[in-house]
């Protein structure tokens, strides 16, 4: 009985024992026994085990399966990943990204490569991923399309080579300039489309506008014009206007954009009251209302409202209030359709200039810059001449963006005023080709560098060959010698000129000059020059007049001068308003042969009739004495070409009737008033007419030759002309015919100019 018992316990052990140790076996294969990685080429083994979430001894998991290989994926440096189970085995099989070898661009003409280089983010020795190469094809079409190339393609290709390395190629088509077709405007019902179409900046394709990129679509540009369409009605008198909207549609086959601006004009407002308010100690709204030079009545303009506000703080600050604060206030009045405004005039907070900071001049030293600011640390803040300030350092022409802004200093009571500008190319190699009436045909070669050094210094070389006048020049220029407000500079020169046609003679000079000039103030400029030159007068005709003969020989002519200006001009190079007067007076005589006084008075003013009509009225009188000696041929004044025209260069004035040659004059006087008219022509075209009429005569020869005539009558002459501002160059044609002239002057119907540099 109990060996029974016995028997019966053990086959009960061994039933028991039998499941658990299935149990056993089973739980040990549900776990991962090792982790293998192949297909590792330059990835390290222990690199690809560190993205899995799974390790020997871990449970297999499906879940975390599935974020390994997402994990391994986000990593960039595989193509292709696969994990599988083996037994108790985890088989993680890659296939690597090959690095990339090279990086190329095909098909690339208008575009350099360096400048897509720079916008790729792939490299060489870079892992090659799609994402990658897609992102890389993305900017280089931004490239295109910011250069106005819409149908541009591109398409990226891998060159495998060995050792998992590959080239990446991208092929670029181009395709053509994605050109605006045509620009309409919706909801303008007071102006025109041509109106509109004048004061956007993009423009419609046209065949002038070959050497312009403005009919180029360009988003920004279009931004910039909405902004340009609304400050125009606003200078209208359209103060409620809102453009709503710049659409643009590209065509199917993505070669020309359709733009569509839409306006909402709204009503056309007058000023209605003007006031000034001065909450300022000794100053009258009497005083300071007439510097604003609109009325009530006037068709609001929101340029006058911003002049007469600039205008205004100005004029207090020239009366020594450096704290104030000029702020228009606007009533707008739409049911009377006016706008009463009101400039306040208050003490502003009490600011001092703590520093000024200059960044962005690379090769230009901060001395320079910093000299053409109007304020100085410690100053108070003024910001008439933060304006004034940033206008010096533009008309430098060093630098293509100039802003000046303050900004809070580390006080309440302080700020800082930044100068951040952007150099440009301030030296130029130029060659020249053209025809002038006076001079023939010519070629001109010359060398500038208006930057120094960065110091601000000129210096420039020149060379002129043409049929009747050759001119070799150098010329150097300190505009602040001893860092004073004074400008110093020299010139040297060598000039001949064949003058057989009009005065039976040549002339060669070669001389030399030093210049000093300085501000007397804001307007008032004052000029110091002493010049001494050699010169000769030679191959005189035979049959010359005698006054011309007695002439030939060699001079030398010491001379000391001065220029008094008077410059109230809106701009140097293209005035449309304003006046500039000059006096200029030339003394000859200390040291060399020639002796005299000569004085010349000239002056310009300028109206603005109406947009793009500019009438000038310019005058010019001279006169020149010999101090104890007759007055040379060479330093006599004759009239005619540039002076007057209609007339041949020194075509009016005294003359030989025997050998009809020009004799010049001892005084001059000569005058003209052209109006500056529009052609109807797009305005970038730059192409200009004018209609004209110009006065003037000279005598005072005094001869005892009976041949020679100097009645000293005036001349007139009347007629119109075309400039052209093109990119080659200046190129003006004039056609005149005399209205008053004597028998013995010589007429000129047709007067051409043109030259160009590149």
């Amino acid at each position: 009985m109990g060996v029974r018992i016995l028997w019966l316990v053990v086959l009960v052990a061994l039933v028991l024992v039998r499941p658990l140790d299935a149990f056993a076996q089973q739980g040990a294969s549900d776990t991962v026994g090792e982790v293998v990685v192949q297909g590792t080429q330059r990835v390290e083994r222990e690199t690809v085990r560190s993205y899995l979430l799974l390790q020997e001894g871990d449970p297999f998991d499906p879940r975390r399966i599935d974020q390994s290989l997402k994990s391994l994926f986000a990593t960039g440096l595989f193509a292709d990943v696969t994990i599988t189970r083996n037994g108790r085995a985890l088989v993680v099989n890659v296939v690597e990204n090959p690095v990339i070898n090279r990086i190329a661009f095909e098909g690339n003409k208008r575009v350099e490569e360096a400048t897509l280089l720079a916008e790729v983010s792939l490299r060489p020795r870079v892992v090659f991923t799609r994402t990658k190469v897609q992102n890389d094809v993305k900017r280089i079409l931004d490239v295109y399309r910011v250069n106005g190339r819409f149908a541009a393609t591109v398409e990226p290709k891998i060159i495998q080579l060995d050792q998992n390395r590959a080239d990446l190629v991208f092929e670029i088509d181009e395709g053509a300039l994605t050109k605006v077709e045509k620009i309409r405007f919706v909801g303008n019902k007071v102006m025109s489309d041509s109106d509109l179409r004048d004061v956007v900046k993009t423009k419609e394709a046209a065949f002038y506008r070959i050497l312009s990129n403005y009919d180029i679509y360009d988003p920004d540009r279009v931004t910039f014009d909405r902004e340009l369409l609304r400050r125009f009605y606003l200078k209208e008198g359209y103060a409620d206007v809102r453009v709503e909207s710049a659409v643009a549609e590209l065509t199917a086959d993505r070669t020309k954009f359709f733009l569509t601006f839409t306006v909402d004009e709204g009503p056309r407002y007058k000023f209605g009251n003007i006031d000034v308010a001065v909450g300022l100690r000794g100053l009258s709204r009497d005083d300071l209302l007439p510097t604003v030079k609109f009325s009530k009545g006037d068709w609001y303009n929101s340029d006058a409202v911003d002049a007469a506000q600039t205008k205004l703080a100005d004029e207090v600050g020239t009366r020594g209030y450096a704290f104030v604060e000029v702020r228009p206030r606007v009533n707008r009045n739409r049911e009377a359709q006016t706008v009463d405004l009101t400039y306040d005039i208050n003490e502003g907070p009490r600011v001092f200039v703590e520093r000024i900071d200059i960044s962005g001049n690379v090769r230009t030293i901060d001395k320079v810059i910093r000299r053409e600011v109007q304020l100085v640390e410690g100053d108070a803040f003024n910001a008439a001449k933060v304006r004034r300030s940033r206008q010096r350092i533009r008309d430098l022409d060093f630098f293509g963006k100039v802003d000046v802004q303050n900004v809070p200093g580390n006080a309440p009571d302080k700020s800082v005023v930044k100068v951040e500008v952007e150099e440009k190319s301030t030296g130029s190699l130029s060659l020249g080709v053209g025809y002038a009436t006076d001079q023939g045909p010519l070629l001109d070669v010359g060398v500038r560098e208006r930057n120094l050094l960065g110091r601000g210094q000129t210096l420039s070389a020149n060379a002129t060959i043409a049929g009747e006048r050759t001119q070799i020049s150098s010329s150097f220029t300190e505009p602040y010698f001893m860092d004073r407000e004074l400008s110093a500079g020299v010139d040297v020169f060598h000039t001949r000129s064949d003058l057989q046609s009009s005065r039976s003679y040549d002339t060669r000079e070669t001389g030399s000059a030093a210049r000093l000039g300085y501000q007397l103030s804001e307007y008032w400029r004052q000029n110091l020059k002493y010049g001494f030159r050699y010169r000769e007068i030679d191959n005189v005709r035979a049959g010359a007049s005698a006054l011309v003969r007695q002439q030939e020989g060699e001079r030398y002519v010491s001379e000391v001068g001065q220029v008094t200006t008077y410059d109230r001009r809106d701009s140097k190079i293209n005035p449309t308003e304003g006046f500039i007067g000059r006096v200029a007076n030339d003394v000859a005589g200390l040291g060399g042969t020639v002796h005299y006084l000569r004085t010349v008075l000239s002056a310009s003013q300028f109206y603005p009739l109406a947009p793009q009509y500019i009438l000038s009225i310019n005058g010019r009188t001279g006169y020149i004495l010999g101090l104890g000696e007759d007055v040379n041929i060479g330093d006599r004044f004759f009239l005619g070409g540039e002076t007057l025209r209609a007339f041949k260069s020194a075509g009016a004035g005294p003359r030989d009737l025997a050998t009809k040659d020009s004799l010049g004059g001892e005084w001059v006087y000569n005058g003209s008033v052209e109006l500056k008219v529009p052609l109807g022509l797009p305005e970038e075209l730059g192409i200009s007419g004018r209609l004209f009429t110009d006065f003037g005569s000279a005598g005072g020869v005094n001869p005892s030759n009976p041949t020679v005539s100097d009645s000293g009558a005036i001349r007139a002459s009347a007629g119109f002309g075309v400039g052209w501002a093109s990119p080659f160059g200046p190129i003006s044609i004039d056609i005149g015919v005399p209205i008053v002239k004597e028998d013995f002057d010589k007429a000129e119907l047709l007067r051409v100019n043109f030259g160009t540099r590149f």
